[in-house]
């Protein structure tokens, strides 16, 4: 993976040719640096040996998926992943590995303009957190009096609503915050895990996170 403030590395994974060509010419267009592969066992063995901070990964290819990719790398070792995909089903699929985002194809250029803006949010957040990491470090050598127990901002618990309505599956549920255990984000649909359910939210992470 790239250093902190260093360009990003996005490895961009399909068999189809023309959205390598589209999808790669807007991500350098926005700076990053991009590396494209057509096959799914090429790409596995550089995603191993040399991580990017980002890998587009195309759900169904021939040979290795990107599903099955996401699974034959160690979980510490993974970048942030995108899927890519020509089926709107696959979206739970996508939650359940943990994806930044997933793309329909064929790929719309708003579409893709919004989950760059989702993978540079996540990028920024865990540098952040490789600073706060480093920055503890330093304290703890040179003043450990002084080290705080967490280093971010407690957010006000009077500012967040306590309960969400979920509508899904033809019906409301009523949620209390408190009770959510787990929230996994991908494109514009949420999972929301509680320990008696699982629950799809169609919105986005950003619009929840205002609310």
């Amino acid at each position: 993976m790239s250093e902190p403030n260093a360009t990003p590395v996005i490895a961009l994974v399909d068999d189809d040719r023309n959205i390598l060509t589209s999808v790669s010419i807007a991500l350098q267009g926005e700076g990053f640096v991009v590396r494209m592969y057509s096959d799914g066992d090429t790409a596995l063995k550089a995603l191993i040996d040399n991580p990017p901070d980002l890998a587009v990964l195309d759900i169904q290819m021939p040979r290795v998926s990107g599903l099955e990719m996401v699974g034959m790398i160690e979980p510490g070792a993974l970048p942030h992943i995108v899927f890519v995909t020509a089926y709107d089903e696959h979206a739970l699929k996508a939650f359940e590995a943990q994806a930044v985002d997933y793309l329909l194809k064929p790929v719309e250029e708003d579409r893709l303009a919004a989950t760059i803006d989702r993978v540079r949010q996540r990028l920024a957040e865990k540098q952040g957190a490789q600073g706060a990491e480093r920055l503890k470090e330093i304290l703890s050598e040179v003043a450990p009096e002084s080290l705080p127990d967490d280093l971010s901002d407690a957010p006000q618990a009077g500012r967040f609503e306590k309960l969400l309505n979920i509508k899904d599956r033809g019906q409301i549920f009523r949620v209390d915050v408190d009770d959510i255990e787990r929230i996994d984000a991908a494109g514009d649909y949420m999972c929301i895990y509680t320990a008696d359910q699982t629950l799809v939210l169609r919105e986005t992470m950003k619009d929840l996170e205002r609310r």
